[in-house]
């Protein structure tokens, strides 16, 4: 089945909701300085349509694909996968959106991971259970601490 006939039960679909801007929320999803206070000890992100989306979770887990859309301050499109040829994920397998929408003071973020295979759909879902309140925190300003994915490969 292809994402674009995928419907919302094949879809890993979170969202939470950010007191801060939309402007504020999609720089996290754009620069690495702010990417890594919620996600990866490093980032590599070229924002632009085709540009390189790399995350380093730790030396060993990598998150790598390409934007495919970008309209600031309220959509981000990416390809995604795992920089490990072992792994079922490869990298521009599956896709990424981020929705944001002003609500109230803050934002709502709704994030849809299309194009997994059945088996990695709980594992995604539950990595992107741990980085969504760990985005929230940093978006509205806070620090949510040293990343415990971080030290998965020591």
């Amino acid at each position: 089945m292809t994402p674009q006939t995928e419907t919302q039960e094949e879809a890993v679909v979170r969202e939470v909701t950010i007191a801060a801007t939309p402007e504020t929320v999609f720089e996290f999803f754009t620069d690495p300085a702010k990417m890594t206070q919620w996600k990866g000890e490093r980032a590599t992100l070229d924002p632009t349509p085709g540009g390189v989306y790399r995350v380093e979770l730790n030396e060993k887990v990598i998150a790598a694909g390409a934007y495919v859309e970008i309209d600031p301050p309220k959509r981000i499109v990416f390809t995604f996968g795992w920089d490990d040829p072992n792994n079922a994920v490869q990298p521009g397998s599956s896709t990424v959106e981020i929705t944001l929408e002003p609500e109230g003071d803050g934002t709502r973020v709704r994030l849809v991971h299309t194009g997994l295979p059945e088996a990695e759909r709980e594992s995604h879902g539950q990595g992107w259970d741990h980085f969504m309140p760990r985005l929230a925190i940093a978006a509205a300003g806070g620090d949510p601490g040293a990343d415990p994915m971080g030290t998965l490969a020591e």
